[in-house]
């Protein structure tokens, strides 16, 4: 099987109605029984992680770790939630992945976009 998939993301700060540059991104791998990180990224000026890991990766079980926490601090906003890790399979090859993140202090939603 060739691997083509490709993963991306986007934070929004949804208190303030922005995108949430500046976040550190991390990619694992799930291989076996143990997380492999094969990427880190940091939000851009619109939120963004556009290159975040390989171009392509396999089917298989990934994770993004957002430090939430360095988000907040940096606006002296006490937060609840100083990490948000996702975990997603990844079913189809030919497929791009994006997950974004919307955040605000004390609750965080997901879903797949396109």
């Amino acid at each position: 099987m060739s691997a083509v998939s490709h993963i991306t993301t986007h934070v929004l700060d949804s208190v303030v109605g922005l995108p949430a540059p500046g976040i550190a991104v991390q990619l694992f791998a799930l291989q076996g029984d143990e997380w492999k990180l094969i990427a880190e990224a940091e939000t851009d000026a619109d939120g963004r992680a556009k290159r975040l890991g390989p171009e392509a990766v396999p089917v298989g079980t990934y994770r993004l770790r957002f430090d939430t926490g360095a988000h907040f601090a940096r606006s002296n906003t006490p937060t609840f939630y100083p990490e948000v890790q996702l975990t997603f399979v990844v079913d189809d090859e030919a497929r791009h992945y994006h997950v974004p993140l919307l955040l605000s202090p004390f609750a965080y939603s997901t879903y797949r976009g396109s």
